[in-house]
């Protein structure tokens, strides 16, 4: 890897602070705004002090094209573009680092510079495939050149520890999967259910050596010594394998699952199923079966799915109730312009048909009803999602921020902006929603659990019950509709950018089960997740 130095500063003049420019900042990172599965955050900062709007903008939209892999976009933003793109090319590749989380902090500006220059920081999260997460903070150096901001390319922008003397290497100590049987002493074996071989790698850790272990390690560029581990992962406690270990898992719900995505078209896809009453895992699959468990470590936008946590945070306060007419017009513009899938509209709409309709600019109609940080805390205090999980592999345990600004508030509305999920994730809500009780997801029974939550009001389960089941019975789940039972459900539309199609989310549940399904680019949930659910649906067991 080459060494890359700074380049000198420019001798550009700093220019007068400009007035509130809050729709430049916001048009700059429309993607971000819409709330791509990986958006690093937006917001337009009003005022005539603080940092300029227009660096704030480069540095998120900076981050937003890193974390979708954009990196000819990402370095282009960047004062050396052909370095940048060689850096994070190799940075993410050579660590197997699949989708960072990139979420920009509070921007400071340098009033002692000789020219405008501006630093934002950033937490990254870099999933390393097969082990877990690597997180760490790191900061974007700004400098306007010729009427333009950049990104002041040097390597410490990919890590603080990053430098020409040295670099990062990923050492992998690779193990044979656990044994394990399912909840009833079938044996479970990765030839038989091809998506298990992370999971089963992952539950062996600790036991007779299973599971995979590894650290990033900082090296010395020319000898390969190792300066300081970064992150390791996986247990070092190797005791003598004492059995096939008892899982959760359900063999036939496992293999019915596996089947069912290949109703998705060879897309990226993943899905859970788990029992509402304690929220042990039945399945867990993923498309392709092999690499990054998506299902349980992905971070995506939840896109529509997340309006049963929108609609119990309004009603748990009595904001709305399911006859109120809260109206559902084409387009709404909150900094942007918002619309519904297919440029929909239902004229005097009740929060019902909001919701079976799935109504993007109903519910952001409804933003001013909740508190910034109200979404986030109902999330956390009733459906546990930002609170630590110990499922028993890595998880990755929901993100709601605080929205920064109007434009992130109605985004957050519609599971969009830095609202971030997966199917094991939406899965557990679905459960918590239709029993009014969140049971923190297992793998194995017995496994730690530190959450603590409070129940959902029996009200409000009951309309949320309704309202899921009348989206299957008149609205965007029809796709649902001719399976036996009682099922309820609900799909989701997220944008990702705009180079991308949407990803298509739908969630059920049925005879006590919770079902969440993500497929990657499948332009909308119905049309997408949806065959895949009801296939699962149709060949998994009944009680």
């Amino acid at each position: 890897m080459h060494t890359f130095p700074d380049l000198p500063p420019s001798g550009s003049r700093r220019r007068p602070r400009r007035a509130v420019r809050a729709v430049v900042a916001v048009t700059a990172v429309a993607a971000v705004a819409v709330g791509g599965a990986w958006a690093a955050g937006l917001g337009p900062f009003a005022g005539e002090s603080g940092p300029d709007p227009d660096a704030v903008a480069e540095a998120r939209a900076f981050l937003a094209d890193w974390s979708a892999g954009r990196l000819p976009d990402a370095a282009a933003r960047t004062t050396r573009p052909d370095r940048a793109e060689e850096v994070l090319r190799s940075f993410t590749a050579g660590l197997d680092i699949e989708k960072p989380v990139l979420t920009a902090g509070k921007p400071e500006e340098d009033e002692e510079a000789d020219e405008h220059a501006v630093t934002v920081p950033f937490t990254a999260r870099m999933p390393v495939t097969g082990l877990g997460t690597w997180t760490y903070a790191a900061e974007l150096p700004l400098r306007e050149r010729g009427g333009e901001w950049k990104v002041d390319w040097r390597l410490s922008v990919v890590h603080p520890r990053l430098s020409g003397t040295e670099k990062f290497r990923l050492e992998r100590e690779e193990a044979e999967p656990v044994r394990a049987d399912d909840r009833d002493g079938r044996t479970l074996s990765v030839a038989e259910h091809p998506s298990l071989g992370p999971v089963l790698g992952q539950l062996g850790r600790g036991r007779g050596g299973g599971g995979p272990r590894g650290a990033v390690q900082l090296v010395d560029r020319v000898t390969g010594d190792v300066r300081r581990t970064e992150a390791a992962f996986g247990s070092t406690d190797v005791r003598e394998d004492d059995g096939p270990l008892r899982t959760t898992l359900d063999a036939r719900w496992q293999a019915a699952a596996e089947r069912a995505l290949k109703s998705s078209g060879g897309r990226n896809a993943a899905l859970v199923a788990l029992r509402v009453e304690d929220g042990e895992i039945l399945a867990v699959a993923n498309s392709p079966a092999t690499g990054f468990n998506r299902a349980v470590s992905g971070t995506y936008a939840p896109g529509s799915t997340w309006k049963i946590v929108t609609s119990s945070a309004l009603l748990l306060k009595g904001a709305v109730a399911p006859d109120d007419v809260v109206d559902c017009p084409r387009y709404l513009t909150v900094g942007k312009r918002f619309q519904n899938v297919e440029t929909s509209a239902h004229p005097g709409a009740t929060f019902r048909k909001a919701f079976t309709e799935s109504c993007n600019t109903a519910f952001i109609g409804l933003r001013d009803r909740l508190g910034d940080g109200e979404l986030g805390d109902v999330a956390k205090e009733y459906f546990g999602v930002g609170q630590t999980w110990h499922v028993g592999v890595p998880s990755y345990d929901g993100s709601v921020p605080v929205s920064r600004d109007a434009t992130e508030k109605a985004a957050s509305m519609i599971g969009q902006g830095r609202v971030q999920a997966n199917p094991l994730i939406m899965a557990s809500v679905t459960a918590t929603a239709v029993s009014g009780t969140f049971h923190q997801p297992v793998l194995v029974a017995g496994t730690e659990d530190t959450t603590r939550t409070r129940a959902l009001p029996p009200g409000v389960v009951s309309q949320l019950r309704a309202l899921l089941r009348a989206t299957v019975t008149e609205g965007t789940a029809r796709a649902l509709a001719p399976l036996a039972g009682e099922v309820g459900g609900k799909t989701g539309t997220a944008e990702v950018s705009d180079d991308q199609e949407n990803n298509g989310w739908m969630v059920a549940h049925r005879d006590g089960v919770a079902v969440a399904c993500v497929v990657e680019e499948g332009v909308t949930g119905g049309g997408s997740a949806g065959p895949v659910l009801h296939a699962l649906l149709s060949a998994a067991p009944r009680s």
